[in-house]
């Protein structure tokens, strides 16, 4: 993993917006510019961009973005690690101790940024996480159908009372999201595993838009197996967790 850091370490930083791509160069700088236009004037905030193994231009488009943006960071993976590793790479170098995240693709709109940052904010430490719920997808029938059965499937093992997990658009605390056990698949489990934590969620209706360019980097069935997998591990860390016992320090 390679990092350019063009802010200084030393910059205050209140939010760190984590978007982790792979073969997006067209869509890089317009979604940057929606960053900005959400977030600018209200939050001193850092937008750091993780390029999983990207094979087109984005690494170059994100170099030339730089140069516009003081407060745009990139981070490389030298090979393609899957969207839980390039979150989680982010949010090791995010210096915010809130981190919003988005996909790349642009389906995620940046103007409910705020909404979720407030969420947090105003929760106080109870809130874990403010995660989107997407109204109006506009995904194609067949991927709203596959989304139905699996928020469906993992709510009635879970039981983490959250209408969709898929979306991109979240806010948590750095430190909440640190505590949680990593493994490929968490972005999709967020909701229980911070409940496992015991965080509260708050939850945003957010609009989804149409993929402004390129195609999906995920699939259906080169996954269905692999969150099978995962929701029954996920199943077990919550029936594993022991409450954290009260400690007093003995004077």
């Amino acid at each position: 993993m390679s990092v350019d850091l063009p802010c200084s370490d030393s910059a205050v930083v209140a939010v760190s917006v984590v978007v982790p791509v792979r073969n997006e160069a067209g869509n890089v700088s317009p979604l940057i510019a929606e960053i900005a236009a959400a977030l600018d004037g209200r939050w001193a905030y850092e937008i750091i961009y993780i390029d999983d193994g990207s094979t087109d231009a984005t690494a170059e488009r994100l170099k030339a973005a730089r140069r516009q943006h003081g407060n745009l960071r990139q981070i490389r993976h030298a090979t393609s690690s899957g969207q839980s590793a390039a979150v989680r790479s982010g949010v090791w170098a995010a210096r915010g101790a809130i981190v919003a995240t988005l996909d790349g693709d642009g389906q995620n709109d940046p103007a409910f940024l705020p909404d979720l940052i407030a969420a947090i904010e105003q929760g106080g430490k109870r809130i874990g996480l403010a995660a989107g719920q997407r109204v109006g997808r506009k995904d194609t029938g067949f991927k709203k159908i596959q989304s139905r059965i699996a928020n469906g499937v993992r709510d009635a093992i879970l039981r983490d009372g959250t209408r969709d997990t898929g979306c991109g658009l979240k806010a948590f605390r750095r430190e909440v999201f640190l505590m949680m056990p990593y493994f490929d698949g968490l972005h999709r489990f967020l909701p229980a595993l911070v409940r496992r934590e015991g965080f509260d969620i708050a939850y945003v209706d957010v609009t989804d838009r149409p993929r402004r360019s390129g195609v999906s980097n995920y699939g259906f069935f080169d996954r269905l197996w692999i969150g099978i997998l995962d929701l029954a591990g996920v199943w077990w860390l919550i029936r594993r967790k022991k409450p954290t016992p009260h400690a007093t320090e003995v004077e």
